[in-house]
């Protein structure tokens, strides 16, 4: 192998498998080249471990015995075991096909990759792939918020340029929903990490949730069109009204507003604009009185 940078700390590879055999021999791949190993004998033991855990990448056999591996994979990524840039590569031991291959990425993997491939692709994949891992945890710590997850504003508009420049190349929609909490004490910091962890239970994975201000949130909705962020809107707001409240927390109101277009090519819109007609937006539902308390932006 060349010469390789060091990585920025030492990276965890959870390996699920049937069997042993498959452990030893990434362990003794992985391990002199600065990684820490860790296995699990099943895919209920990956699933409830995960989050623990917390790898940089998962290394997992396409041949488990307890659940098949494509749902395994799918599980992690929806109930957002590991994080979303965590590294998913499942590994067969007979040659793959490329509906295995096809399945799998759907499912969440980042490569399915045959046991029989040569040591050192394998082992310059599996470093590509943690750098990657790596360098996103330091970016996102910088852009989201210590102590909830959140993102920051800065984070919201980092990502905001990012979902913009995707949507814009596949023609795809893209949505931002704004929602502020109305209660007696709006700023209280009971208040907002309550709705903070509501929105985090509720979004979907593919979803960029950040604070604006106190009391007002962001969600970067990709692949959601108008009637979509609209229900998107309500689900959150119910969410955070309905929700069995702590003790002494007041009864709570949302306002939601939200932008949202169909084919991003079609209808150009940057990333400060996307951001920003979701507050005016939300700010015309605040002022509402008695009306609507979800708008949709209106130039």
């Amino acid at each position: 192998m060349p010469q390789r940078a060091p990585f920025i700390r030492i990276p965890v590879v959870l390996v699920a498998h049937a069997g042993t055999w498959l452990t030893r021999a990434l362990d003794s791949m992985l391990a002199p080249q600065g990684y820490r190993v860790l296995s699990v004998a099943s895919g209920r033991e990956l699933l409830e471990q995960a989050p623990e855990l917390g790898p940089d990448v998962v290394l997992l056999d396409a041949n488990l015995q307890d659940v098949d591996s494509i749902v395994v994979c799918r599980r992690l990524r929806l109930h957002r075991a590991v994080s979303w840039h965590t590294p998913v590569i499942m590994i067969t031991s007979t040659p793959a096909t490329k509906q295995q291959r096809l399945a799998a990425l759907e499912a969440g993997a980042w490569d399915y990759l045959s046991v029989g491939l040569n040591a050192e692709e394998l082992l310059l994949k599996v470093d590509a792939f943690t750098r990657v891992k790596l360098e996103t945890d330091h970016v996102l710590e910088e852009d989201t918020e210590p102590e909830s997850g959140l993102y920051t504003k800065r984070g919201l508009e980092r990502r905001a340029r990012e979902l913009v420049s995707d949507a814009f190349r596949r023609h795809a929609p893209l949505a931002c929903v704004a929602l502020s909490v109305e209660a007696d004490a709006t700023a209280s910091p009971v208040v907002v990490d309550f709705a903070s962890r509501l929105l985090q239970a509720s979004g979907r994975a593919s979803d960029a949730i950040g604070r604006a201000a106190s009391g007002e949130f962001l969600v970067l909705a990709p692949s959601t069109a108008p009637p979509g962020a609209a229900q998107m809107a309500r689900r959150l707001s119910q969410a955070i009204e309905r929700g069995p409240r702590p003790a002494g927390l007041p009864p709570l109101e949302v306002r939601a507003g939200f932008e949202a277009v169909v084919d991003l090519h079609e209808t150009p819109l940057d990333p400060a604009s996307l951001l920003g007609h979701a507050s005016v937006a939300l700010g015309r539902a605040r002022s509402a009185g008695n009306g609507s308390r979800i708008q949709r932006y209106q130039a």
